[in-house]
């Protein structure tokens, strides 16, 4: 077991040293309101209704912290005095409701035609001052999708439903800590949205948790992503 056991230094082993102490941050963005009742039906096809239901952004950071200190990285689980546990696939599945099998979800990291491809699944870019961008600003989405007109079409309704469902990608289940975007990787996999949910968005979000626990164990660290939603439930 010895040759498994990683020699990086680990923030439990500061966790007696006073002058050690150190408080995660991360960022979650969640829209406060329930998204226009037209769009439910595009958010429903592409499963992720019951990730849109998510309100509140009230992160406890001094629990997440708490619980950086007893995960371990070479088992992916948490260390209690009762025993272990851990975030399944199964948790992922039952709280916010995404598919946990299917086809990768991957991307390429960058575009030749960044603005074309937001005219085409949005219905608008941007702007034409950042020619080259990889990722959308959440408040940009939010004024997508929360600014729909009585006599949106159905192309339009289809463009809100994207939107809103990159602001959930990159504000909720898979946030960055240090952006305020999502990367327009994402964007591709929306095209058809009878097909979203044949890629394993459950699979993507605990993978990223994992690999953001992992990485902040190390005590340097102070930003955290991931789906703190999930964590703290």
């Amino acid at each position: 077991m010895i040759s498994l056991i990683r020699t990086d230094r680990h923030i439990s082993d500061a966790a007696n040293n006073t002058d050690s102490y150190r408080l995660l941050r991360g960022r979650t963005s969640v829209w406060k309101t329930a998204p226009d009742a037209r769009l439910m039906p595009y958010l429903e096809q592409a499963r992720f209704g019951s990730a849109a239901l998510i309100r509140s952004s009230d992160v406890r950071y001094d629990l997440i912290s708490a619980l950086v200190k007893r995960w371990r990285s070479e088992t992916h689980t948490f260390h209690f005095l009762c025993g272990e546990c851990t975030v399944t696939l199964e948790d992922v599945a039952i709280q916010l409701g995404l598919p946990i099998d299917g086809s990768l979800v991957t991307g390429v990291s960058s575009f030749t035609d960044p603005a074309a491809l937001c005219y085409e699944l949005l219905g608008d870019s941007p702007g034409d001052g950042e020619k080259n961008f990889t990722g959308l600003q959440f408040t940009w989405l939010k004024a997508k999708f929360g600014q729909l007109s009585a006599t949106a079409t159905e192309g339009e309704l289809m463009c809100a439903a994207r939107a809103y469902i990159m602001h959930i990608v990159g504000g909720v289940i898979m946030s960055d800590a240090n952006n305020d975007k999502v990367h327009l990787m994402y964007l591709p996999l929306l095209a058809d949205l009878s097909t979203v949910s044949s890629y394993s968005w459950g699979s993507a979000v605990l993978a990223m948790l994992y690999q953001e626990l992992c990485r902040v164990t190390n005590p340097d660290v102070v930003d955290m992503g991931g789906c703190f939603p999930l964590l703290q439930s």
